[in-house]
């Protein structure tokens, strides 16, 4: 009976830990966010210092009024077009597309989560994944990047949202 007794207090103890136990030390409230420029861009034909974007003076903004998402023309020919912004459980993130001839030549995060060194790591790994995913499917269709499924999700569906104003699938 004592064994039996030791046994089941063990284990409701181990129980109530298990389920007390948080994985992270942030709430689910909003955190920080900061704008990103994926590093591998250099500018037209390599001018600029590594990761930073050239800059568009003469564009003119074709967006809905809501500021969800908006096209901007740039005198090449390119549109860029913002996707909505993704609520997710970490922190908003929002992707940026820019369409050329019917084609997606370059994807950025304007914004993901940063609010602790986690996210900051997470993000650093993921975000130049989910861009090369995005450039070589040309589509929303693209795998999660594991350890970072969250913000994977968000930045999926802002893209969603992005090919939808640009009227691609």
């Amino acid at each position: 009976m004592r064994r039996i007794t030791l046994w089941l207090l063990s284990t409701v103890a181990a129980v109530v830990l298990l389920f007390s136990y948080r994985t992270s030390t942030m709430g689910a409230g909003g955190g920080d966010t900061v704008a990103v420029t994926p590093a591998n861009n250099t500018g037209a034909a390599g001018s600029g210092s590594a990761g930073q974007q050239p800059t568009n003076n003469g564009s003119t903004n074709s967006g809905t009024t809501n500021g969800t998402t908006s096209g901007t023309t740039t005198t090449s020919g390119s549109k860029t077009y913002d996707g909505s912004v993704a609520q997710t459980r970490w922190g908003p993130v929002q992707v940026r597309i820019t369409v050329a001839n019917g084609k997606i030549t370059d994807v950025e995060a304007v914004e993901y989560p940063t609010e602790n060194h986690r996210d900051q790591e997470i993000n650093q790994y993921a975000l130049p994944i989910l861009h090369d995913s995005v450039i070589s499917q040309q589509s929303a269709k693209i795998d999660t990047v594991s350890g970072a499924t969250v913000t994977s999700e968000g930045y999926i569906e802002s893209l969603q949202a992005a090919l939808d104003a640009a009227h691609l699938s």
